[in-house]
């Protein structure tokens, strides 16, 4: 690149002279006098000088001139007519004896041959974009298959708003040289920062879908990352997605899961398929991240009907209009409003549809907001799962498939206390009722709602600054369809009181997703978009754990490789009933009271030390 701007930089040096040779044989109508030309000559150090100063202060040779448009074009002119104002005042107080009317002609050549020189470059150029770009954002596609085939031509088709396509690359050999859509394979994936300067790129779109979650797409991310270019993926269409809509649906902003390097979940979709298949299943709280994803999941092993059982009404009806444009209108899908609070409700619903198999995901699962309401998550995470194993055993139910999660172990909040308590709660139904009674423990799921990573999105889009509560924060992270099979599979081994624990994978720091997440967007952490350090939030940990000390060494497998169970230790039936009998009492305070009643039951349960005490009434 320096040797490119050194040769612009003699050029530019050898047309001004030319330029100042030029100006005289205009300004004497091609007959110069000798002694006039001689004096020329001697000031044209000077001249050349002042030009040069001019056009490196004003940064000509920062410009990308292949993808110059008329700034470029007006920058250029005004730096050599203030050159030529510093000529004219040299002349002045200098007492140089040139003719004003020369110096003026030689701004007005300078301006047509370096401009001109630049133009002709960039005609002849094997690095021109086709077709120029004006003012449209100049864009890499990575991948030079279908998917970049296919990313190129939506960008073409819509480049004010996702930009041009200037190259691709592409790790193969025989794709070298070649174009799509007249836009060249320039290079591999490792020349991708290399390619980013020299062709001025200002995004980058990753489309190369077959790679997934692999460690070639982080080592590809990372050199995109590299490059400080906005990185987006192309992701592949599904059968809802409406093609042609507006704003090309299919490129995405990174998210940070496409920074997790996860392999792709091998099912057992047979025994899937053997409990599912021709069912009716429900699935509380359905509406959720989880709990619609699980729904998308089920649709695949086509059931007899999927109920979608959720309080929140608009969730529901996004994910059964979303099913419906999938499967058609008749497909059987059934959004039923309801609370697990409410075993009324409940018994209605399994009375009139007899589900045989659910899936338990509806809970209260916001930590702070848990720490301020302790008695709410005590009515709904464990008196709403015990009025839905009571209802659903009552009623036949085969099999109920609970949703944990790693804040049931050692808690240090109201959430993951009570998550606790309904792990209890499935062991017990599990032995003394036919139901098959199941829990699923796992980490944080990427994208969910209230969870790290759309927050720190909406801060990135805002300016900043990215708020991570500790510098040394690391939490277990999977993806939400990873997730959703996992819980599927685990409901297929079918050990009755069992509590599985899905394999996460290795903790990851906060701060380093934060950093990431910055960088993809084209930000540098701390430089471009600060990174602010606010602390630990009400019952936050700074790491989670998946097993308790009892359960680690007792831990077994099972016959998918990342589905563990864990021998938690039981609870006896008297001591467990007049445990609840003690909740039971404080379902009604929202104080340090529900709080001390929850640690009765969970003895690994260390509340949270700053919470608030409970305030007098005045008067």
């Amino acid at each position: 690149m320096w040797m490119r701007k050194a040769g612009m930089f003699l050029l530019d040096i050898v047309l001004i002279v030319l330029s100042i040779y030029l100006s005289m044989e205009l300004r004497f109508d091609m007959s110069v006098p000798v002694r006039h030309m001689q004096t020329m000559l001697r000031a044209v150090p000077v001249i050349v000088g002042i030009y040069m100063v001019c056009y490196v202060a004003g940064g000509i040779y920062q410009i990308m001139w292949r993808y110059a448009g008329v700034r470029d074009i007006a920058r250029l002119s005004l730096l050599s007519f203030i050159a030529c104002g510093l000529t004219l005042a040299a002349n002045l107080f200098f007492h140089l004896d040139l003719f004003r009317g020369a110096l003026i002609y030689i701004a007005l050549l300078a301006v047509v041959a370096v401009g001109g020189s630049r133009m002709l470059w960039r005609v002849f150029s094997k690095d021109r974009i086709p077709g120029g770009l004006g003012d449209v954002m100049p864009v890499m596609v990575v991948g030079a298959g279908e998917a970049g085939a296919y990313a190129v031509n939506i960008c073409n088709k819509n480049p004010k708003q996702l930009g041009k396509p200037v190259i691709l690359v592409d790790d193969a050999k025989s794709k070298q040289g070649l174009r799509i859509q007249n836009v060249p394979v320039r290079g591999t994936t490792q020349d991708i920062p290399k390619l980013v300067t020299r062709y001025g790129i200002r995004e980058i779109i990753v489309a190369i879908p077959s790679l997934g979650n692999s460690e070639r797409m982080q080592e590809i991310l990372e050199l995109c990352n590299q490059s400080r270019c906005h990185t987006r993926m192309f992701s592949e269409p599904t059968e809802i997605d409406a093609p042609g809509a507006e704003g090309a649906p299919f490129i995405r902003e990174l998210n940070i899961s496409d920074f997790l390097s996860r392999d792709e979940v091998e099912l057992d979709t047979a025994a899937i398929a053997g409990y599912l298949s021709g069912k009716t299943v429900m699935v509380t709280g359905g509406g959720g991240s989880i709990g619609s994803e699980i729904c998308r999941q089920i649709m695949h092993f086509k059931p007899k009907l999927l109920i979608i059982f959720e309080i929140y009404e608009n969730c529901a009806y996004e994910l059964e209009y979303e099913l419906r444009q999938r499967y058609g209108n008749d497909c059987p899908v059934l959004t039923l409003i309801g609370s697990i609070r409410d075993r009324k409700r409940l018994d209605e619903v399994f009375e009139l549809y007899h589900p045989e198999v659910v899936f338990h995901a509806a809970a209260h699962k916001h930590v702070p907001l848990m720490e301020r309401s302790p008695a709410e998550a005590i009515k709904n995470n464990v008196f709403g799962t015990r009025n839905l194993l009571e209802s659903a055993s009552a009623h036949g139910v085969e099999r109920l498939v609970q949703l944990s999660t790693d804040k049931a172990v050692n808690p240090t909040n109201v959430m993951g206390a009570t998550k606790r308590i309904t792990e209890m709660l499935i062991q017990r139904y599990g032995e003394k009722t036919k139901m098959k009674c199941m829990a699923v423990r796992f980490g944080n799921v990427l994208g969910s709602h209230g969870s790290v990573i759309p927050l720190m999105e909406a801060q990135i889009r805002k300016g900043g600054p990215v708020t991570v509560t500790h510098p040394d924060v690391t939490r277990y992270f999977m993806t939400i369809p990873e997730a959703a099979q996992l819980v599927l599979q685990a409901g297929g081994i079918a050990r009755s009181g069992s509590i599985f624990v899905l394999d996460m994978g290795e903790p990851v720091r906060i701060m380093d997703l934060a950093q990431k997440l910055i960088r993809a967007y084209g930000y540098e952490p701390n430089v471009d978009m600060p990174i602010k350090i606010i602390g630990l939030r009400p019952g936050e940990k700074l790491y989670e754990e998946l097993l308790m000390d009892s359960e680690r060494d007792k831990m077994t497998k099972t016959a998918h490789k990342k589905i563990f169970v864990a021998n938690v230790d039981k609870v006896d039936d008297a001591q467990f009933e007049c445990m609840m009998a003690t909740l039971e009492e404080v379902v009604d305070m929202n104080d340090e009271r529900a709080v001390e009643a929850i640690a009765d039951v969970v003895p690994t349960f260390h509340p949270w030390k700053e919470r608030p005490k409970k305030q007098k009434a005045a008067g």
